[in-house]
């Protein structure tokens, strides 16, 4: 049984009760203070108190301070008046019962009752949560959308200006040709004139200074013949022999040992290809070369098309995939993504790919180098 606690004081205004409960030397973690409207409990063991109040009070206001073995309350009344004594007087167990059993059930309506409004505030949080990051993806593809239109639109000028370009160039090919052909025209007909010319002087000058004879007329007519038509041109062929070569540029400005490491590489990479991909006879040339898709993938992952450059990396590892960049590049465009095991996976496949020929890189040092060079 507990034993009753008798030796309190209390003091009241109007509109305020101040309660003074001794602890008696319990430690404050054993104290349990219970307070509604009409009914005040204090229980430290082995002692209660209890008050059944003269009026009601404004439980949510009211205030407890424990401290230097003491318990004070602070009651706010709802009505200001004087009370004549802190409890109800002559009061029986039935109706202490059903004080307490009241008491109890409002503490637990208002304990349900904070319950759902914390969970509809929870609700609502979550809602406004959800909407915020809705609205933040939203923008983020609108911006992505935004930044393609504005690459398109520009690359469309780009285009509209080369062509015409091209255009003006073809229009100012043609005026040069024209003029070329009217040159050569006033060319040979001025050459026209001059043979013309010549033969007339030469006819007249035959005719003045041949003799009657006839051999001597024919002879002079077969001369002035040949001298008129120019004799035809020779008909050749001259044969051109050139030097094989891998790269377009001349002998004479390439650098045949830098040249000789790139063949070797790129025989090197042909031979670390997987041939077998059905994929590859519908590729270019040059899509099948797994460094052109790695900077493909880096160009795609600077704009912020992270699917597409994993798309990029896929290929170029199926292509070769003894590359650990392409798994660094591929793991940070999952982080990017928040597809943090993805992430794990890949920097775990360059460090094995790497601990094979170095054997020095830890995993940690290896994933702070993948996030310096993307810058994140």
């Amino acid at each position: 049984m507990p034993l009753q606690v008798s030796d309190y004081s209390w003091q009241q205004t109007k509109t305020v009760v101040f309660l003074s409960l001794p602890l008696k030397g319990v430690c404050v973690r054993d104290t349990d203070v219970f307070c509604t409207e009409n009914y005040l409990k204090v229980n430290f063991p082995p002692f209660l108190f209890e008050a059944f109040l003269y009026a009601p009070i404004d439980d949510e206001s009211s205030k407890a301070k424990i401290g230097n073995d003491t318990i004070v309350f602070t009651l706010y009344k709802k009505e200001a008046a004087m009370w004549e004594t802190l409890s109800v007087t002559g009061v029986d167990k039935e109706m202490m019962q059903r004080i307490r059993e009241k008491s109890i059930l409002q503490a637990q309506e208002r304990a349900k009752e904070a319950t759902e409004a914390k969970a509809a505030a929870k609700r609502e949080d979550q809602k406004y949560a959800l909407s915020v990051m809705m609205k933040i993806e939203e923008e983020e593809r609108k911006k992505i959308e935004d930044m393609k239109e504005n690459e398109r639109i520009k690359a469309t000028k780009e285009l509209e200006a080369w062509k015409e370009y091209q255009r003006k160039a073809e229009e100012q090919k043609e005026i040069q040709r024209e003029e070329k052909l009217c040159q050569k025209e006033k060319q040979i007909k001025e050459e026209r004139k001059k043979l013309k010319y010549k033969s007339l002087t030469r006819n007249l000058a035959s005719r003045n200074l041949a003799p009657k004879g006839r051999n001597s007329e024919n002879i002079f007519t077969e001369k002035l013949k040949e001298d008129s038509i120019p004799a035809p041109r020779s008909v050749g062929s001259i044969k051109i022999n050139f030097t094989p070569r891998v790269f377009p540029t001349a002998l004479r400005e390439s650098q045949v040992a830098e040249e000789e490491e790139w063949l070797h590489k790129q025989a090197e990479a042909r031979r670390a290809m997987n041939t077998d991909i059905a994929e590859l006879c519908d590729l270019k040339e040059e899509e099948k070369n797994p460094e052109w898709l790695k900077d493909k993938g880096n160009k795609l992952f600077a704009t912020e098309n992270y699917l597409a450059a994993i798309n990029a990396y896929n290929l170029a590892i199926r292509l070769n995939n003894k590359m650990p960049l392409l798994y660094l590049n591929r793991a940070a465009c999952h982080l990017k993504l928040k597809n943090l095991h993805k992430a794990i996976e890949d920097s775990s496949k360059a460090y094995r790919i790497m601990k094979r020929h170095l054997r020095l890189i830890h995993p940690t040092k290896l994933y702070k180098l993948m996030l310096r060079r993307f810058g994140m």
